[in-house]
């Protein structure tokens, strides 16, 4: 019972959510967070890992205004986790293919100023992931057993492709992060149903 406490939410709400299946490819960067190869091939990835990522995750984005974070999704399955993200917190969030230049160049009509960038999947956002490095503000990336991890400050192991697992992620970093800047008094403004799809 004792590890339960450990964790930011029950190892439970993990599981469903399926944060820690991972897919049947894996890299060699990724290997460090793989708990296990089921039978049928997927890797799983270890939970302990993934809690103490977050966690990483929270307390790096928590040095950060609201307004100075822009979390990045090309992948549908993330888009109504990071604007509820966006929506609780006041933070930037571009759902979509970002077309490169957003945060490089001034003269662009849709420029983005940012201090950190969040990204589901490395490859997907790859262009900001390449503009952020260009500026040298640091990369949060949220990456399953198939991602490599180049040019990626933090690497968050979970499945990002679920839209539960998405969900449950920018659920957990919204409530720390909006905890740790006093953003809200008593129960948290948000729930979890605002920021997974059935």
């Amino acid at each position: 019972m004792a590890e339960e406490q450990e964790f930011l939410v029950p190892t439970d709400q993990y599981l469903k959510a399926g944060i820690h299946i991972g897919t049947k490819f894996r890299t060699k960067y990724m290997e460090q967070f793989i708990y296990k190869t089921r039978s049928d091939g997927l890797s799983v990835l270890n939970l302990q890992k993934i809690d103490e990522r977050i966690r990483v995750a929270i307390n790096l984005v928590s040095q950060f205004e609201p307004q100075d974070i822009l979390i990045c999704s090309r992948r549908e399955n993330g888009w109504k986790a990071i604007k509820a993200f966006g929506k609780l917190t006041g933070s930037k969030v571009f759902a979509g293919r970002y077309p490169p230049g957003i945060l490089t160049n001034p003269s662009l009509e849709n420029y983005i100023e940012a201090k950190v960038v969040v990204v589901t999947d490395s490859w997907p956002d790859r262009n900001v992931i390449n503009d952020a490095m260009k500026i040298g503000i640091p990369v949060i990336a949220l990456c399953d057993t198939n991602n490599q991890s180049n040019n990626i400050d933090l690497v968050v192991p979970c499945n990002n492709k679920g839209k539960k697992s998405l969900g449950l992620f920018f659920y957990i970093l919204a409530k720390e992060y909006m905890k740790n800047k006093g953003l809200y008094k008593g129960k948290f403004p948000g729930n979890i149903d605002d920021f997974t799809e059935e």
